[in-house]
């Protein structure tokens, strides 16, 4: 299962999420999302829990609750949308 995370501080690390959600069962991932330009945090993550009935406690236990001085949301993550192949642009006809 993943799982959304965001409102977190800024200082939160990918450790701090899986000791945040280790109690639930197996964390087998987290990562916290960075800006490309600055390399801080943008302060949401996503942890990844291989049972779900843990993902789910780990959901309801979890949302709404402070951690590091920060209310954080906890939901189910949506699908990452595929990316769209890239179009391929019609030959142009040769000029004889």
């Amino acid at each position: 299962m993943n799982i959304f995370i965001y409102g977190l501080n800024f200082r939160a690390r990918k450790e701090d999420l899986m000791n945040l959600f280790a109690p639930f069962g197996e964390v087998s991932a987290a990562r916290i999302i960075l800006d490309r330009t600055t390399h801080r945090s943008k302060g949401y993550g996503f942890v990844e829990m291989p049972d779900e009935n843990a993902g789910e406690a780990a959901i309801a236990a979890l949302d709404g609750t402070q951690h590091m001085d920060r209310t954080i949301h906890v939901a189910v993550a949506n699908p990452r949308p595929e990316k769209p192949a890239e179009p391929v642009e019609p030959a142009e006809p040769k000029q004889e």
